[in-house]
């Protein structure tokens, strides 16, 4: 029977724990001056390593290897939630009381302490407050606040975080090398990411995915397939459909994961991780990321992620106001003296004059048409800050004028920058498209094609009616 490789790998000294140095550091310079406390208590989340801590802990300042097979008379583990009594707070009381067998110190190891009863709580005090000088608790839980105060002020207490994606990637990485395992990094970093910071989880995540596929090479959509997750191209695909306010192709998507048996939470899930990662770029999509939050509690999980997905009107899809243009200044014509006998022609009112605007001259003759894709290529190629913009507009070629719609207004503020203008003018002119106006309009393209229209035509048709239409 082989052994589990979360069992197999776990570290064997504070000096091999990964992601909690904040911790491991603190212990290891206090049994190194011989400074080490008659209690702790270890906090945060399942599978950070708080167990496995407080047993290096536990042989370290003993001095004792350690190892999983290893046991020690001295060294006593309690699993408060099956032994969470008074009576059994009370038989421990009366057992530390002996001195240790052969180590140092005898140390007992209280594992999910919140488990404890009132009453256990406040037998096991007493000991916290007057403890024998050969013993040290260590205490662990997932779950703080349900620990009384009381005990939490008897305590040196070390905070465990979860681990970062990459630390587990580190992890793994180790493992896939000691175990000769082939697997992608992009699988890897798939794995980490559904660990929810957990060490133990994304190691046993690891070992399930590769008992599965023996010696081929663990991919990415073989761990996708494995946790029955969408591929990142069709989430992706999704989410340009909601800020494109693309109704038809947000349904079709749907349907083929839920064909595929993907499940309507999992793809929720899924929306909602890659918004997190866009917000810092599109941060009108802040809304559909608190709307996605009701999916899990909803009952009908598939029709509540379309109708928040089809129903989303961000900044995307309402166009924004434009103030009116200011009107031009009219010259004062001087007065005509009267003329004696007026005919009906002379009588007729003399309509002022209005300043016309110079034509902009271009400052060179385009060597070749506008093309929108040679335009993007180019900028991807040498402005990647600009084109991470760009590449979300929508163009339109107007004679001397190049109309780019934004969607946003985040988007024009980014394109209306002085820095970005000079790139995009000087990209126009390289590339022989002589010198454009740029206009800048934080909409979609055209302004005239809305929301409705689009379910319309999902529904079966429909004509658009516009403002101008009805008056």
């Amino acid at each position: 029977m082989s052994l589990a490789l979360y069992r197999k790998y776990r570290s064997r000294s504070l000096d091999e724990i990964v992601g909690q140095s904040h911790v491991t550091s603190l212990l290891a310079q206090a049994i190194t001056q011989d400074r080490v406390a008659h209690a702790y208590l270890f906090t945060g989340p399942r599978g950070v390593g708080k167990t496995s801590i407080a047993r290096i802990l536990a042989h370290e300042l003993n001095g004792l290897p350690y190892d999983d097979e290893s046991t020690h008379l001295d060294i006593i583990e309690i699993d408060a939630a099956s032994n969470n009594g008074v009576e059994d707070i009370r038989d421990l009381r009366e057992r530390v009381q002996t001195a240790p067998v052969s180590a140092k110190k005898k140390v007992y190891i209280i594992d999910e302490v919140h488990m404890l009863s009132k009453p256990a709580f406040n037998a096991l005090l007493k000991t916290l407050e007057e403890p024998p000088e050969h013993v040290v608790f260590i205490l662990a839980t997932t779950d703080i606040d349900k620990v009384p105060e009381t005990i939490l002020s008897r305590t040196q207490r070390h905070a465990f975080k979860r681990a970062s994606i990459e630390d587990l990637v580190t992890n793994l990485r180790r493992i896939a090398a000691a175990e000769h395992i082939t697997i992608e990094d992009d699988a890897l970093r798939l794995i980490a990411r559904h660990a929810d910071g957990s060490f133990r989880d994304s190691v046993s995540l690891f070992d399930q995915l590769y008992s599965g596929h023996g010696d081929q090479t663990l991919t990415v959509q073989a761990v996708q397939a494995s946790l029955g997750l969408a591929d990142e191209d069709q989430v992706g695909d999704i989410l340009e459909a909601v800020l494109g306010g693309d109704v038809k192709t947000i349904a079709r998507r749907l349907d083929e994961l839920s064909a595929n048996g993907i499940a309507a939470r999992v793809v929720a899930a899924q929306v909602t991780d890659a918004i997190r990662h866009r917000l810092s770029d599109q941060p009108e999509l802040l809304p559909l990321l608190d709307s996605l939050l009701d999916v899990h509690q909803s009952a009908y999980p598939d029709l509540k992620l379309l109708t928040t997905l089809g129903l989303f009107h961000g900044p995307a899809s309402a166009p924004v106001a434009t103030s009116p243009a200011p009107a031009q200044p009219v010259r004062p014509t001087a007065p005509k003296a009267a003329a004696p006998q007026a005919t009906s022609k002379s009588n007729a009112q003399v309509m002022p004059e209005t300043t016309k605007r110079p034509a902009k001259k271009r400052s060179n003759v385009p060597s070749q048409p506008f093309d929108w894709d040679t335009l993007v290529a180019y900028i991807k190629a040498h402005h990647v800050a600009l084109y991470s913009v760009l590449c979300k507009c929508e163009p339109e070629h107007e004679g001397d004028t190049l109309i780019l719609y934004t969607r946003t207004a985040f988007y024009k503020k980014k394109l209306d920058d002085s820095k970005y203008r000079v790139l995009l003018s000087g990209a126009l002119e390289e590339l022989g498209f002589g010198h454009l106006e740029i206009e800048t309009r934080a909409t979609t393209k055209p302004l005239k094609d809305s929301q409705a229209a689009k379910v319309a035509a999902i529904m079966g048709g429909g004509e658009e009616v516009g403002v101008d239409d009805a008056a």
